[in-house]
């Protein structure tokens, strides 16, 4: 592999957001390794000049600067901890960015593994959607030593446009779990908002002209509606990705002594979403569940 002169970066984990944030970066000038599970995901960057890794570890053996987007909890520990892991493959001095929602204790156990051995570690979860990967436009939370965060900078400010740095290693994860505790709650208000105003006989787009504007606006009005309007549950974050986030947020509420019943309501409804054929659409195939029950009880 022959690489650029200049800092190449390292991305591993191409799905709905990372392979759009990826490319963001390459539109930035910044050359990439990049590896995915599964290569073809990764044709879009390949065919645009990125460079393939075999694996992880390679992608550490080549960067000094490199972001990871994968799936589970139980992704990011094989990849930075099990086998040949990128723990092990780290060159001196580096900066090693997770962008999966992940547990904050998992975010703590690797940063005090890469320190040890000399590099740097963020927990860095984003928020926004396919649409913010795609504009640049994400909320990023932070964990990590503030050295670390201002080195990153440069390259989140290419990825988004809310970038706060919250604290130590993991504080990053427990920001994202209190965003997707909104997120939960405001789904599911958006989805029997739509299916009140439709069994009410009212225009939903006048409807949504009117809420939208005033106290009840929010980011899942004016991206996840309209979907939900045109039937189009195609993933923007996918169902079981969400609810993955739900369980480590309720898993994390119950280590702190408190009760999230909502957060719990929401969680179970998913659950049976994804029961009926539904976990690689979109959050807003919340709907598709609303609508059952709804037919159900009438």
């Amino acid at each position: 592999m022959n690489l650029p002169e200049k800092e190449t970066l390292g991305w591993i984990g191409v799905g709905v957001m990372g392979l759009s944030m990826a490319r963001r970066l390459m539109d930035a000038g910044h050359p990439l390794v990049v590896y995915s599970r599964t290569k073809a995901k990764a044709s879009a960057l390949l065919e645009a000049g990125a460079f393939w890794a075999d694996s992880p570890a390679e992608v550490a053996s080549k960067t000094r600067t490199l972001f990871t987007m994968v799936g589970y909890p139980s992704d990011v520990e094989a990849i930075f901890l099990e086998g040949k892991s990128i723990v092990q493959s780290l060159l001196p001095d580096s900066l090693v960015i997770d962008m999966t929602t992940t547990k904050p204790s998992l975010a703590q156990k690797i940063a005090a593994v890469i320190e040890e051995n000399g590099s740097f570690f963020l927990d860095a979860p984003v928020s926004g959607g396919d649409v913010g990967a795609r504009e640049g436009t994400l909320s990023i939370m932070v964990g990590g030593a503030e050295t670390a965060f201002q080195r990153a900078r440069p390259f989140f400010t290419i990825l988004g446009k809310n970038i706060i740095h919250q604290g130590s290693p993991g504080a990053g994860q427990h920001t994202k779990m209190c965003n997707q505790i909104v997120i939960a709650g405001t789904m599911i208000g958006v989805c029997e908002s739509l299916l009140y105003a439709k069994k009410a006989g009212l225009n939903l787009e006048a409807m949504l002209s009117s809420i939208s504007k005033g106290a009840a606006g929010c980011w899942t009005l004016d991206h996840l509606a309209p979907r939900i309007m045109k039937r189009n549950f195609d993933p923007g974050f996918f169902i079981d990705h969400f609810i993955k986030d739900m369980s480590i947020a309720l898993e994390e509420s119950a280590k702190l002594g408190i009760s999230l019943p909502g957060l719990a309501l929401v969680h179970q409804l998913y659950l049976a979403v994804k029961a009926q054929g539904h976990g690689k659409s979109g959050t807003q195939a919340l709907m598709l569940g609303l609508e059952k029950l709804s037919s159900v009880s009438q």
